[in-house]
């Protein structure tokens, strides 16, 4: 019996487990919130403290040995994690993760566009790197002059939870009903930055209006799985094998490359898709370019771990998938 461990995962690890499940893997799950909903499809399931990277990569050791895991997938704490790897494998225990170095470089922003320009892998928007005040400002003043719409964030983020739009009509009647929070006009952002000297390093750079690719890849001995979804302003996704897009990812792996699943991110200002970021861990959406392909990545993902070899096939005809909420006791 093998036994794999998912630590603080998003709730959509619901799905990604029901894909990894075989007769023979005994699923142990674990997460801050005694509710996660993931819980009800593991074997186990454990409470996880809150801890500082480091500490937090010694506990996850301490837990794989404790609990006989042979195979950890990590979200929460990845690149804490990533520096231990051979600790990871000394006990006997296989990590999806890649090399620290290359995780440190992609989880930076401006580290990753550099590292794109560089290796001329796809196109990247034009961007500011700031750290204090006076640079955000002169930041917003050159974008503004040539774009539309500026927005900013963290320069290590995840999941866009610091992103924020410039937007100077939020002021008065019209902004007082609006339900966004990610809107913030210039004023007001000058005015939160300004009560720190220095702040954590922000990325400035014109909004990308469009609609946003997201392709979820993995490495294996028969070639790159690349399963590409194009989001709409609603649920439904279309799973499209757009030339140009595999093409960028293709490149992303012959130059650079990863050995364990990420998802490339792009996003479109006007009709040019900009290569975003790539995030080195599987999607939450993952399941929906399974169904439509018939790929099961997160599988193969795990058996490639082990040193199975799983044979895959795409089925490439373009379809739309969508998704609806399922009640689950937990």
């Amino acid at each position: 019996m093998t036994r794999i461990w998912l630590n603080h995962w998003f709730s959509t690890a619901y799905h990604i487990i029901d894909l990894i499940r075989e007769p023979e893997f005994y699923i142990i799950g674990s997460n801050e919130r005694p509710d996660a909903v993931y819980k009800e499809v593991c074997d186990e399931f454990y409470l996880e403290p809150v801890l500082p990277p480091d500490e937090y990569a010694a506990f996850c050791l301490d837990f794989c040995r404790e609990h006989g895991v042979d195979v950890f997938l990590p979200r929460r704490g990845m690149l804490g994690i990533s520096k231990h790897l051979a600790e990871f494998e000394a006990a006997g225990v296989r990590v999806m993760a890649d090399p620290y170095d290359k995780l440190t470089e992609l989880n930076s922003k401006t580290a990753a566009y550099e590292l794109f320009g560089r290796l001329g892998i796809g196109s990247v928007p034009e961007y500011r790197r700031v750290t204090d005040l006076n640079g955000f400002k002169a930041a917003y003043e050159e974008l503004s002059l040539s774009y539309e719409n500026v927005c900013f964030k963290k320069i290590i983020d995840e999941g866009g939870m610091s992103f924020k739009l410039i937007d100077n009509t939020r002021k008065g009647y019209g902004a007082l009903f609006s339900p966004s929070r990610v809107r913030v006009t210039y004023d007001d952002a000058v005015e939160a930055l300004s009560q720190a000297e220095i702040f954590p390093e922000l990325i400035v750079m014109p909004y990308l209006s469009g609609h946003e690719i997201s392709v979820d890849s993995l490495k294996t001995e028969d070639g790159v799985i690349m399963l590409p979804r194009f989001k709409t302003w609603t649920r439904s996704e279309i799973v499209r094998f757009d030339p140009y897009i595999i093409s960028v990812c293709e490149k992303f792996f012959e130059k650079y490359g990863l050995e364990c699943p990420c998802n490339i991110q792009f996003k479109l200002l006007g009709d040019t898709p900009y290569f975003l970021e790539v995030n080195t861990r599987m999607s939450g959406g993952v399941q929906k370019g399974v169904l439509a392909t018939g790929v099961n990545l997160p599988n193969i993902a795990v058996n490639k771990l082990l040193g199975i070899r799983k044979p895959w096939k795409i089925d490439k005809s373009e379809k739309k998938v969508s998704f609806i909420e399922t009640p689950v006791i937990v």
